[in-house]
Formats: C-alpha cells, structure tokens, sequence
C-alpha cells in the first residue's frame, strides 16, 4: 500500500497545478479512516506553506447523496484561509480542474462548548466552490474524504442573527440573473443545526477543536453546477440574504 503522506502529496500537487489524476482507489486500496489521513496531510502541506485553518465544511448532507453513497454518515473537510473568496469578488476558472459553486448556510463560531445557541455566534448566505482533482469528476467515499471532500473555496454575504428557524428557508442559486437551481435550507440533513451538530461530533472524534471565529459550512441546499468563465454566480437564502461571486473571462 501507498504511503498516505506520498498520496497527500500527489493531491496536493493536483491542486496546486489544477491538474486532474487519477482516482487514488485505481491503483491502492483505502477506507474512509485512511481517506480522513490523508486529508489531514493535504491540509498540513498547506499550511506549511503559510497557509492557516479557518472553519470546516460538511459533504453528503443531502439524504440522497448519502443513499447513493451507500453511508449513513456526512463527511468533512477543512477550510483554509487561502479558500477565502470576497463577496462579490473575481476567481480565475483556470486555476481549477472542474470548478463547480453550490449554495449554502454558513455559521460563525463563538469557539465556547455546548449546544448550538452557545456555539454559533451569527448566520450567513454562502457559496462553496467545489473542486474535485480527480478526472472527469468521478470518484469512491474514500477518495473525496481524502481530496478534503473537494473544498476549493467560499464566499461568505452578510453575518446576521441567528434566526429561530433554519430548517425551511427558500435557496435559489442564480448564474447571470437566471435562476438555476432552487432549494431549501431543508436539503441539509433536514436542518442545517443538524448539520452543524454532526461535524462538531465528527470534528471532536478526530481531535479538531473548533475555534472562535472560524466558518461552519453546513453543506449543499441544491446541485452544484459548473462555474464558466465570465459568469456572475448568486446564492440567495430566505431571510437571510445574498452571497455572489464572478468567473473572471
């Protein structure tokens, strides 16, 4: 079997040239706990280059995803600050191997214990832009646990006071005006505070203490779809507001 820091390197190395490769269960054999220390040694080469931890992002948060993966368990990833997209700000499509942006909520961290009133401080419209290395988008449970569950970057619109309920507000996803996908904040695990419940058990299970400040992305409110290049992208959650980003040409 590979060394998992010889097939952190090898993503890491993906991601760095936006250059797809092959899955890593083509030609090794892994688990997801095997995925999962990979990960941690993708992250780290990251931060060895100056790099520094700034939140976590759930995946299969959808009931779906998670049947047509066959688990009965949302996965995680970390969030970088070199991840960090302006609102409303401009990304090169080129530095990527298949970009694609997806709606989501987004929680600011207290960094106290306990439950969610305590832990959250404030609530937010976001976009995440996924980015698998692999080819042709294709890939096992094992392998996006590995590849950081495809994290590439996030846009964060306006923090706001929680509001008493997440479980049923309205998502539109829109490119250049049009609306693309719509949604619900229903589509994450139900509630997004369940979302939210899960990655802090998952986190702690793995020795990661959450910190004040940091991004909670609870996860996909409807499909991806791919991010082209001169497209303005616009998430909008009910209540909450908006969080946008453009595709430079």
């Amino acid at each position: 079997m590979n060394d998992v820091a010889e097939l952190a390197t090898r993503l890491d190395r993906a991601q760095q040239a936006g250059q797809a490769i092959e899955q890593l269960t083509a030609t090794t054999e892994l688990d997801v706990e095997t995925g999962y220390q990979i990960q941690e040694q993708v992250v780290a080469q990251r931060i060895r280059r100056g790099e520094r931890l700034v939140g976590l992002k759930m995946g299969l948060t959808s009931q779906a995803k998670m049947a047509q993966m066959g688990v009965r368990e949302v996965i995680w990833g970390r969030l970088t600050n070199a991840m960090r997209i302006l609102d409303g700000g401009t990304v090169e499509v080129g530095q990527y191997v298949h970009p694609r942006v997806e709606p989501e909520v987004a929680f600011l961290l207290s960094g106290e214990p306990g439950p969610f009133g305590s832990a959250v401080r404030a609530v937010a419209p976001a976009l995440e832009l996924i980015d698998s290395r692999y080819a042709n988008f294709r890939f096992t449970l094992p392998d996006v646990v590995a590849d950081n569950t495809s994290a590439a970057g996030f846009v964060i619109g306006p923090w706001c006071p929680v509001p008493d309920g997440l479980d049923n507000l309205g998502v539109l996803l829109e490119v250049d005006g049009r609306v693309v996908e719509t949604g619900s904040t229903a589509a994450i695990l139900g509630d997004p505070r369940r979302a939210f419940a899960q990655g802090v058990h998952l986190a702690a299970r793995a020795g990661v203490q959450l910190e004040p400040r940091w991004v909670f992305l609870a996860g996909a409110a409807t499909a991806a779809v791919p991010l082209v290049p001169g497209s303005h992208v616009r998430a909008v959650v009910e209540g909450l507001g908006a969080a946008s980003l453009k595709a430079a040409p």
